[in-house]
């Protein structure tokens, strides 16, 4: 028989298990749709769902582009997000191979290539991409966005963070890296600095709806259902967001039970 001590620990410890649970997916989610467009590449508009009609038409339209020419970077950038919006993620890993080797000068190729290495687990290899195409005398934010994700995935949060902020001082107010921020802080539980974080990033010309996502996250599991669905509700269906938000409240309170 455990103690009324021993099980409020246990409870609180399936509970922040649960949160890392949900931060990691929503960190890993963020990582796939954000690319920034450095004007010459447009990736696809938003979150596809993996097998949906949206998500199979923009492969077959950035397929029939790289096929005309697999030099081309606007083609390499744009067939690799196409595929990893898809779900395919080896042949996006194959095409930003490919795509690294005809431009190993490429930061932005480069990044790409970093960013899906570390969504399938690559950790050291992404890592040793990223940082061989960084130049310390001009340095590249999204490069320090993508590295700083990668050390908040293995749990290096404070390397993480030193990151984005090195990247903040690039970029000030880039709602990309404020995303990142605001993750790395719900990664380690540090909520009200996640809500913060986020609540900026939101509220910048430019965040996309994953941010809104992550706030409506956030403020979910700090149990301010009403202003999570109200978030939520700008982005997916009213009834769709109530469902999530219900789910999320159950989920924690089980736990917590």
């Amino acid at each position: 028989m455990h103690s009324p001590v021993t099980r409020s620990l246990h409870r609180r410890t399936r509970l922040a298990t649960t949160l890392m649970a949900m931060a990691a997916a929503a960190f890993l989610a963020g990582c796939a749709s954000n690319k920034t467009s450095t004007g010459t590449y447009s990736p696809a508009s938003g979150y596809t769902t993996p097998g949906s009609a949206q998500a199979m038409a923009q492969v077959s339209r950035w397929s029939k582009s790289y096929e005309s020419d697999r030099k081309n970077r606007t083609a390499i950038l744009g067939y690799a997000d196409a595929l990893s919006q898809n779900g395919q993620m080896p042949q996006a890993m194959a095409v930003l191979r490919a795509g690294v080797i005809a431009h190993p000068k490429d930061r932005e190729i480069a990044s790409a290539y970093g960013k899906v290495l570390a969504m399938n687990g690559h950790f050291e290899e992404a890592l040793n991409v990223l940082q061989r195409a960084q130049r310390p005398d001009t340095p590249d934010w999204k490069l320090m966005s993508a590295e700083g994700a990668i050390y908040d995935q293995i749990g290096n949060h404070p390397k993480a963070r030193s990151l984005y902020k090195q990247a903040l001082m690039i970029a000030p107010d880039d709602p990309s890296l404020l995303n990142n921020l605001g993750l790395s802080y719900l990664l380690s539980n540090e909520l009200p600095d996640a809500e913060y974080t986020l609540r900026r990033a939101a509220a910048l010309p430019g965040a996309d709806s994953r941010v809104r996502q992550n706030l409506a996250l956030v403020l979910g599991i700090q149990g301010k259902y009403d202003e999570a669905i109200q978030v939520a509700q700008a982005e997916i269906d009213p009834q769709q967001a109530k469902a999530n938000i219900d789910y999320l409240r159950h989920m924690i309170q089980k736990r917590q039970g």
